[in-house]
């Protein structure tokens, strides 16, 4: 462009080539800053894949969302081609931040829940990143939802130690003290009765039940206060698609600490995966 700009320059029309050239660079100009602001954030779940690229300054999706079912059986490589075909719908070929039902260690699924076992020691962050040709990283989906409140939406600028419980077919934890992540936590396994605790306490459990809310409000309490007694939060921030009812069942609680509502809803999960790419080295 600079090149023909100098032979164009030469011309008797110096002035509209100079006008021409100016607002083709500031169009690049722009929409490279726009792009540098985005990354694509994706949450892998049981039973579906969505995707955004995310507007990393705001916390806001640039696009609308894109939903695919998750493949039967959740194996490896049938969901990094659901993620690679979300990736090209966007027409995108940078960062891809991927929240993940599992802990992440070194890049590697350490568990699985509500996926395939085959996960299971697998390297996601080469294999993602193999398969839609773009620079991925994973991040466990229970940390991504944290990432995103505590950055856009109910944790913002909270001090201390915050925990986000993410309430739906199991229970996700992400602890924060002071802003920082500590990952892979998984307190939804913590015994509770004899069980893992997301086997008695969260969405799932409910519903699978038929729990009055007041009935699974005691469940719910108890729970929060073993994690209460453990780490001795500052605040508790509750999401998870029941979070929209929270007035049915937070009033009800009975802990010492604050416990309030996420605020980020289904694009927690998006978001929080965005940030986690952009915040990679």
């Amino acid at each position: 462009m600079i090149l023909t700009f100098l032979k164009d320059h030469k011309t008797k029309k110096k002035g509209l080539h100079l006008t021409v050239f100016v607002v083709k660079y500031q169009q690049i100009k722009i929409q490279t800053q726009e792009q540098t602001m985005q990354t694509l954030g994706i949450d892998v779940g049981g039973s579906g894949i969505k995707g955004a690229p995310v507007d990393i300054e705001t916390g806001e999706l640039a696009a609308e969302r894109l939903r695919i079912k998750t493949p039967r059986n959740a194996e490896p490589e049938p969901v990094a081609e659901v993620v690679k075909q979300i990736a090209e719908s966007f027409k995108w070929d940078g960062p891809i931040g991927i929240g993940f039902p599992a802990p992440i260690k070194g890049g590697v699924a350490m568990m699985a829940a509500n996926i395939s076992e085959k996960w299971v020691g697998v390297n996601a962050d080469a294999l993602f990143t193999k398969i839609t040709g773009c620079d991925c990283t994973l991040v466990n989906d229970a940390d991504a939802a944290g990432l995103a409140e505590m950055a856009f939406g109910a944790g913002r600028g909270q001090p201390g130690t915050v925990i986000m419980l993410t309430l739906g077919t199991g229970i996700g934890t992400a602890i924060f003290h002071r802003g920082h992540l500590l990952p892979n936590t998984e307190f939804g396994h913590m015994e509770l009765d004899g069980e893992d605790a997301e086997f008695r306490a969260s969405d799932a459990a409910r519903q699978r039940e038929d729990l009055s809310w007041k009935k699974y409000a005691k469940r719910l309490n108890k729970y929060m206060k073993r994690m209460e007694k453990l780490f001795w939060p500052d605040l508790f921030i509750v999401g998870g698609g029941i979070s929209k009812e929270h007035e049915k069942f937070l009033p009800l609680l009975t802990i010492e600490t604050p416990v309030i509502p996420a605020q980020m809803l289904n694009q927690a999960g998006i978001v929080g995966a965005a940030l986690a790419a952009k915040k990679s080295p």
